[in-house]
C-alpha cells in the first residue's frame, strides 16, 4: 500500500497556468524542508524540467498511452517512495485525454482526470480568471460534478486583477463547499519564455531557469495556504500497489572486464530523456555516462554504446556541427556496428545535415526545420530486427516536432542507402502502415519516442548489443574506431 500524500494540479484548459502552480507549489514545499516527488501527466518533457529544478530529484511522466494503464500506480510508487507529498501536474483540461480511445477504454483515457482515478489523488483546479467575474462558480461547479469518480478538493484563481476581483471571485464559489487554495495576481516577472514546441527547457536558461523556479516558490507561497494545500494532499486514501521496479541488475560476463559503458546524449540540445531510461539501462548491467554535443570532444572513454533522445538540436545546429571531432567519433562508434538508439532529436543529429549544418553523416538524409507540426501518439510495429526491438514486435509511442526529411537526391549506388531499412511500420488512419525512421547495421534512428517502462526488455537488448560489439571490437575507444 502506498501512504504518500498526492494531489493533481488541473485546469479547465491548457494555458490556465497549471504549470505556474505546480512548479511553485514543489518549490515552495521543497523550502519548507518537505521531501517532494513531482511528476507530470502525459508524454510532456519539457515541464518536467522545471518540476526537477523545483523538488532537486528526478521530474516523472505518468503516461496511461505509453506506459499502460496498469503500470500508472506502480510507476507512481516508485517515483514518490520517501517522498513527503507527491504533485502531479496535468495536461491540457482536467477531462481532456486522448482524441479517440480504443475499445474499452474511458472517454477520457489519459487525461489528467483518469490519472487522478487510477492514483486516487484529490484535484485542485487551477482557474484563470482574468476575464470572468461570478461566471466562475458555473465553471467550478461544472468541474466539480462532471464525474463523481474525481473528488475535486480546491480551487486556485490565477490572473486575478485587484482585491475587489478577489473578492467578487471568493462570494461566487462561497456555497460550493469547495474551499479556494490560493489566488494568484497578473505578474509576468515569473512568465518562462516559449518557442515553437512550448517551453524553453530549464537546461537551456540555466541559471535564469533556477531563478524563475525559486520566484515562483515565493509567489505561490505568499499566494496560497500551504497548510491547506498539504491538508489535501493528506486527504488521499492508501493507494493499492506495489512500485514499479527495473530489471534486477545483471553482472558484465568476464570476459568484458567491466560493466558495459552506455553514452547517454546529454546537456542544452539533448534535454528529452525518461528518468527510467537510466534506471533500466543500469539494471540491465550497464555503467550510465553522459555526454554533452555541445561542449564534449570525444565520447567517454570505453563507449560501447550510445543513447540519443529528444531535445532541439535545430536550436544548436551551428554549435553542434562546429564539434567536428564528436561528430567523427559518433560516426566512427557507427561504423564499427556499436549499438545507438536516437530518437527525434538523436535522429536530427545522425543526418547528414539539419538546416544546412553538417551532422554526424550516419544517415543519409538531410534534415530542416519546417511550418507544420506533426504531434500525437502513434501504435508501430517493428519493420526488422535493431538493438530496439526484433521485426514484428509492436509498441506504442509518441511523436511530436517540426522538422522532416528534404527530398532525397537520386544515387541508387549509394551504400550508406543500400544497407539502410525503415525502423517502423506506423498504423495510420487513412493510409494503412507507412513506414518511419531508419535502421543501419546497429543504428536505430526514428522520431518516435518510446518510454522504455512500457516496452519491458528494451534496455536488456541494447545492452546486450553493446555488450556483444565490444566483444568483437575489444575495448572501446570513445568511439574513435
Amino acid at each position: 500500500m502506498v501512504t504518500v500524500p498526492r494531489l493533481v494540479i488541473a485546469a479547465p484548459a491548457s494555458g490556465s497556468g497549471k504549470t505556474t502552480v505546480a512548479t511553485g507549489l514543489m518549490a515552495a514545499f521543497t523550502a519548507r524542508g518537505l521531501r517532494v516527488s513531482p511528476h507530470k501527466v502525459g508524454p510532456d518533457y519539457i515541464d518536467p524540467s522545471y518540476h526537477a529544478l523545483a523538488a532537486a530529484r528526478p521530474g516523472r511522466n505518468l503516461d496511461a498511452v505509453l506506459c499502460g494503464e496498469h503500470r500508472i500506480g506502480p510507476l507512481f510508487a516508485h517515483g514518490a517512495r520517501d517522498a513527503d507529498i507527491a504533485i502531479i501536474e496535468g495536461v491540457m483540461g482536467l477531462f481532456d485525454g486522448v482524441s479517440v480511445p480504443e475499445p474499452g477504454q474511458p472517454v477520457d483515457f489519459a487525461s489528467a482526470a483518469h490519472i487522478a482515478r487510477l492514483l486516487d489523488a484529490p484535484v485542485v483546479l487551477v482557474v484563470d480568471a482574468s476575464a470572468t467575474g461570478r461566471s466562475v462558480a458555473a465553471t467550478v461547479a461544472g468541474f466539480a460534478g462532471w464525474d463523481d469518480r474525481v473528488r475535486l478538493a480546491g480551487v486556485v484563481f490565477n490572473r486575478v486583477g485587484s482585491a475587489g476581483h478577489e473578492r467578487l471571485l471568493r462570494d461566487a464559489v462561497a456555497g460550493l463547499a469547495i474551499p479556494v487554495l490560493g489566488v494568484l495576481r497578473r505578474d509576468n516577472r515569473v512568465a518562462v519564455p516559449s518557442r515553437h514546441l512550448g517551453l524553453v527547457p530549464a537546461a537551456e536558461r540555466a541559471p535564469a531557469a533556477s531563478d524563475a523556479v525559486r520566484a515562483l516558490g515565493a509567489l505561490i507561497a505568499a499566494s496560497c495556504d500551504l497548510d491547506a494545500v498539504l491538508a489535501v494532499a493528506r486527504s488521499a486514501s492508501a493507494l493499492d500497489a506495489r512500485p514499479w521496479t527495473s530489471t534486477r541488475a545483471v553482472e558484465a560476463p568476464a570476459a568484458l572486464g567491466r560493466p558495459v559503458r552506455i553514452a547517454v546524449a546529454g546537456g542544452p540540445a539533448f534535454t528529452f530523456g525518461y528518468v527510467e531510461q537510466v534506471e533500466l539501462l543500469r539494471a540491465a548491467g550497464a555503467e550510465v555516462v553522459v555526454v554533452d554535443p555541445l561542449r564534449d570532444e570525444t565520447l567517454p572513454d570505453g563507449t560501447d554504446g550510445l543513447v540519443i533522445g529528444g531535445g532541439f538540436p535545430e536550436e544548436h545546429a551551428s554549435a553542434l556541427a562546429a564539434n567536428t571531432n564528436l561528430r567523427a567519433q559518433v560516426a566512427a562508434l557507427a561504423h564499427r556496428n556499436a549499438p545507438i538508439v536516437a530518437e527525434c532529436a538523436g535522429l536530427l543529429y545522425l543526418a547528414r545535415s539539419l538546416d544546412g549544418h553538417p551532422m554526424c553523416g550516419v544517415l543519409d538524409t538531410d534534415m530542416a526545420m519546417g511550418p507544420g507540426l506533426t504531434l500525437g501518439y502513434r501504435r508501430a510495429v517493428a519493420a526488422c530486427d535493431s538493438p530496439v526491438a526484433t521485426a514484428g514486435t509492436p509498441v506504442t509511442a509518441h511523436e511530436f516536432h517540426r522538422t522532416s526529411a528534404l527530398p532525397r537526391v537520386a544515387l541508387p549506388d549509394n551504400p550508406v542507402r543500400a544497407s539502410t531499412q525503415p525502423a517502423w511500420q506506423v498504423g495510420h488512419r487513412t493510409e494503412g502502415f507507412v513506414t518511419e525512421g531508419f535502421v543501419r547495421g546497429q543504428v536505430h534512428a526514428s522520431y518516435l519516442h518510446l518510454h522504455w517502462a512500457g516496452v519491458p526488455g528494451v534496455a536488456e537488448r541494447f545492452v546486450a548489443a553493446a555488450g556483444r560489439a565490444r566483444g568483437s571490437f575489444g575495448r572501446g575507444s570513445g568511439g574513435a574506431g
